[in-house]
């Protein structure tokens, strides 16, 4: 039977509800063998079609989440396939993580749960949530998009925004969960699972065949953990034949894994951060480091970092090019020139860049760059 493990080696069973490990460690799910081709329910128009490759978690608590498309833009000649995730129900990749999580959960027997966020992993909860009939709690820094509150109390879920940092609100949910079930998206390892199929759609989306490489923004790291875990499991089945390289891009205001990268550690070193418009990236202390940086090096991959203004050029020459991402997604675009000046991307290799989120939802923070 597959089971959760903490950093330290325990074991839990998979069916239990839990957040972290005894020794305070986030959980993994020990590994799964992955699918082929044939494994996919071709007749599923959403992500879904890959629950093969998922442990047991019960019946799915979907909105149609995935499925999203992949298009070309040329970047300074570089031909780079972006994948839009504002295509999926509230409007970011979240809802990959979410709609697993939330299955687990509501099979487990869990009727109010708590969550922190900076935005859209808390509208994607609070949405999930609704749809599966448990009470959410949301935690948001005071700072947060006023859009992306919004849509979380329109899904019913109570909203609380807490002064100071996002770090600041992890740190309260984790005072909290003593009361409240924590299903954190940061903490809970069965939102990593849903996240790891985005790496199989991609694998699809380019003919069952892995690119060269993944450029992707980075707070705490789930999505890069997702692409590991995903691209580690076809490559177990069989059904690509090297791992694609994770490219990495984080705010140069808040970069503590990529000045851990840089430095050749194995975890961040606590410090301050400045902010950044970037907020979905604005994460001080991420709770899975070490698996992070793991997952990047095994992949020879790379980080790098970007600053505020390129992060703002970014987000308007997307626009211009009818691509709305907020800051924090537009932040590829930057990093996909730095990675081919430093020869990481060179011309001729498959690479796909994931925008994670809207600027529909950032509208205060488009605003301030309008202005």
């Amino acid at each position: 039977m597959t089971c959760l493990v903490d950093r330290s080696g325990r074991r839990y069973p998979l069916g239990e509800p839990r957040w972290r490990g005894d020794d305070g460690s986030p959980l993994m799910l020990e590994p799964l063998p992955g699918i082929t081709r044939d494994d996919i329910d071709t007749r599923v128009r959403s992500q879904w079609r890959y629950a093969a490759a998922l442990p047991e978690v019960g019946r799915p608590v979907t909105l149609g989440e995935g499925t999203t498309p992949l298009l070309p833009l040329d970047v300074d000649g570089l031909t780079v396939h972006v994948k839009p995730e504002w295509f999926n129900p509230t409007a970011s990749f979240k809802d990959r993580g979410t709609s697993v999580m939330m299955s687990a959960l509501r099979a487990q027997g869990v009727t109010a749960m708590l969550e922190d966020s900076s935005g859209n992993g808390g509208s994607s909860v609070a949405a999930y949530a609704a749809a599966a009939g448990i009470r959410a709690t949301i935690l948001a820094p005071e700072g947060t998009s006023a859009a992306k509150i919004q849509q979380s109390r329109m899904h019913g879920a109570t909203v609380e925004l807490v002064p100071g940092s996002r770090q600041d609100t992890s740190d309260e949910a984790v005072r909290r969960s003593a009361s409240t079930f924590y299903a954190s998206h940061s903490w809970h390892p069965l939102f990593l699972q849903g996240v790891k199929l985005l790496a199989y759609e991609i694998w699809e989306d380019l003919d069952f065949t892995a690119p060269e490489a993944v450029v992707v923004p980075c707070g705490g790291g789930s999505l890069v953990l997702g692409l590991h875990l995903g691209f580690g499991e076809l490559l177990a089945a069989g059904a690509i034949t090297r791992r694609p390289r994770l490219l990495v891009a984080q705010p140069h205001h808040c970069g503590p894994l990529a000045a851990a990268f840089a430095a050749g550690s194995e975890s961040v070193t606590v410090r301050e951060w400045r902010p950044t418009v970037a907020e979905g990236t604005a994460i001080a202390r991420p709770v899975r480091d070490r698996e992070v940086l793991a997952a990047i090096r095994a992949s020879d991959g790379a980080m790098t970092t970007v600053t505020e203004p390129d992060l703002v050029a970014a987000t308007h020459e997307l626009a211009s090019r009818g691509l709305y991402a907020e800051p924090t997604s537009a932040m590829v675009l930057p990093a996909v020139r730095a990675f081919r000046a430093a020869g990481t991307l060179r011309p001729g290799g498959t690479t796909v860049a994931v925008l994670t989120g809207t600027a529909l939802k950032t509208a205060d923070t488009v605003a301030r760059l309008l202005a």
